[in-house]
């Protein structure tokens, strides 16, 4: 029976080694999960502590192995939707990551494990494609290739990281040219050359519905939904009114998008001539949704958005990546001033059943007025006494206009709009809730101003027979006295402190902004300006293809030359000290070959010794030194390494 040799055994997975994968292991999985749902990415977290201590422990039974899948799968899906796609994928292929670290037994599954985990930081860009992401995934790709490095030496014990660090990154400063040369001038395609699957859940918080008390999230947060600068001076915040989508169909308690009114042609807008009104640039973050939330009366859109029925801007196509749009937008006015009768009744309906109270009051109260702004007047009228702003609202249940009118008497946009509008249908008059954005607040640093998530808003319009559509925003009807909480308070922005902090969030939000002008949002139509920047006329796609390879050329042959070129000086301590005792021998007249060995020199060193100490001497130091290079043992101590160097240093022909 033959054995094996010991060389060809496989490697044990000592605990240094496991400790360098379960680190590189979570090192991937940071910038991905940073990007997750909360509650999803919460869950991951505890299962990545769970299966990282089981790896450097004891890896766990195959039964909870088993069951920990079947559960993180469904709690991912469970987290999404049960909607599959971008978010719901990248989810689970973490999941997975952090379970395989759950089997950890042998040195193959642990370069199956760092392999796998290299995956991780791609499907964070996926996510997110900002500086912190990026510094985070070359972190992590560090981390992995540190892991993989030790994996490779093994059964050698490994180098403390201070002394494999310069390498590595000696490795990536080797790779940068070439990267940045595939990055800049590698030819682009006006689109992705594959196509990305639907995000599972759209980033914006707002959609194509609305209930109240729904949005209290959403305005919770203080995420950028989109960055304005502006050609001149800014308008006055309070009227700046981001249109998104628009709101018609009502169950009993919440408002929806009409898919019949999207087949409807756009209403005709005032026009003006191209110096007029407001011009600005709109720089969206990803929504996976078609909505431009473009100021109200938008002009001047590219060929690849469009104007819907209910005159909001939409893209032509999915918004899954940063996007920015130059448009201008005309002093509001009414519009559509004639309706179509089948229109004017699904802009009037309500459903049966509900809201008694509120159509009592509506009845009588048109009934009394002498004309429908008469009307309307009224109604903000009675907001302004008798109701109150409050994000604390109490819930609802089955009535809620009559609910939030006569009972709580307190809300915010989703209450004080839908009601109105109930009020409104219920008077006759034709109404709708509208949704996006107001306001906004000025980055001082970058001279642009951020609309945030938490300056959501909802409002309405209302069809005035000879006038058409106009804008009436109930929730500004509120009494300043009767504000009861903002979400200032809510968030606890409003302090000094917050304020004494800003100009450092206006830098970080500058930086990004920049970011996502440079980097991001670099495509074909840049890189063909970039070209023409740098002189190369008429940039096509030829032009764009000989600029790469020329610079992949000189990019290679750089590192080429650098890989090449000899080093300065010898940096082993030990081998300075050899290649020094070589050249006092040399200067005897006694020069090893370049291809001799150092036991062939020992020979010829032994008959050339005057003396036969002498000769010892030589031949203690060569073998020495062929036993600390080539054979060290277990036992060698870095005095002993010293020792050595010394003596080498010290002898001297003779």
């Amino acid at each position: 029976m033959s054995v094996a040799p010991a060389a060809a055994r496989a490697p044990v997975l000592t605990p240094s080694l496991r400790r360098a994968v379960v680190v590189a292991v979570l090192a991937a999985a940071l910038p991905l999960l940073l990007h997750l749902p909360e509650t999803v990415g919460m869950g991951i977290g505890a299962v990545a502590l769970v299966s990282g201590w089981s790896a450097l422990r004891k890896p766990l039974p195959l039964a909870l192995r088993l069951l920990l899948v079947v559960v993180i799968t469904g709690a991912v899906l469970m987290g999404f939707g049960f909607r599959v796609g971008r978010d719901a994928g990248s989810a689970l292929m973490l999941s997975m990551l952090v379970l395989k670290l759950s089997e950890l037994r042998e040195f193959d599954d642990a370069k199956r494990v760092v392999a796998y985990a290299l995956f991780a930081p791609f499907a964070a860009f996926l996510q997110d494609q900002g500086p912190i992401t990026l510094a985070l995934g070359l972190l992590a790709a560090m981390g992995v290739l540190l892991a993989m490095g030790r994996l490779a030496e093994a059964p050698a014990a490994p180098k403390p990281v201070r002394r494999e660090l310069p390498g590595l990154l000696r490795s990536l400063a080797l790779a940068t040219p070439l990267a940045l040369v595939g990055f800049w001038l590698f030819p682009r395609l006006p689109t992705p050359l594959w196509g990305l699957p639907e995000n599972a859940v759209a980033r914006t918080g707002l959609s194509e519905s609305m209930a109240p008390g729904d949005w209290i999230d959403l305005m919770g947060s203080d995420k950028p939904a989109f960055r304005v600068r502006f050609d001149g001076p800014t308008p006055p915040s309070e009227t700046l009114y981001w249109r998104g989508p628009v709101l018609t169909r009502f169950d009993g308690r919440a408002w929806t998008r009409s898919e019949w009114l999207g087949g409807f042609p756009a209403p005709p807008l005032p026009s003006a001539p191209p110096t007029g009104g407001v011009a600005y640039t709109l720089t969206l973050e990803p929504t996976d949704r078609r909505y431009i939330f473009a100021l109200e009366s938008p002009t001047g859109w590219s060929p690849d958005l469009e104007l819907g029925f209910d005159a909001t801007l939409r893209s032509r196509t999915p918004l899954r990546a940063l996007s920015q749009h130059r448009l201008r937008a005309l002093p509001p006015q009414p519009y559509e001033p004639m309706l179509d009768g089948s229109l004017r009744q699904s802009f009037l309906r309500l459903p049966d059943d509900y809201n008694p109270r509120t159509l009592q009051r509506a009845r009588e109260w048109r009934d009394a007025a002498v004309d429908e702004r008469a009307y309307i007047r009224r109604i903000l009228e009675w907001f302004n006494a008798e109701h109150a702003y409050s994000i604390s609202a109490p819930p609802l249940g089955r009535h809620t206009a009559d609910e939030f009118l006569f009972d709580t008497r307190e809300g915010f946009c989703e209450h004080f709009s839908s009601a109105f509008v109930i009020l409104m249908r219920g008077a006759g008059i034709p109404a709708r809730v509208v949704t996006g954005y107001t306001g906004g607040v000025p980055n001082r640093v970058g001279g642009y101003w951020v609309v945030r998530q938490m300056d959501a808003h909802a409002w309405s319009e209302v069809w005035l027979d000879g006038e058409g559509w106009v804008r009436v925003d109930p929730t500004a009807a509120v009494a300043p006295e009767r504000i009861y909480d903002t979400l200032d308070d809510m968030l606890g922005t409003g302090g000094s402190s917050a304020g004494a902090l800003q100009p450092v969030f206006d830098i970080g939000d500058s930086l990004r902004e920049a970011w996502n002008n440079f980097v991001v949002r670099y495509d074909a139509l840049r890189q063909a300006e970039l070209l023409q920047n740098l002189g190369w006329r008429g940039a096509g796609a030829t032009q764009v293809g000989q600029a790469f390879v020329i610079a992949a050329g000189i990019a290679l042959g750089l590192t080429l030359l650098v890989l090449m070129w000899p080093p300065k000086g010898e940096r082993d301590p030990l081998l300075r000290a050899w290649r020094g005792f070589l050249r006092r021998w040399a200067k005897q007249g006694l020069e090893k070959r370049s291809n001799e060995t150092a036991e062939a020199f020992l020979q010829r060193l032994r008959s050339r010794a005057s003396t036969a100490s002498a000769a010892d001497d030589a031949e203690s130091l060569v073998r020495r030194f062929i036993a600390q290079r080539y054979a060290p043992s277990n036992t060698d101590t870095n005095h002993e390494r010293a020792a050595l160097i010394e003596a080498l240093k010290r002898h001297r022909p003779r």
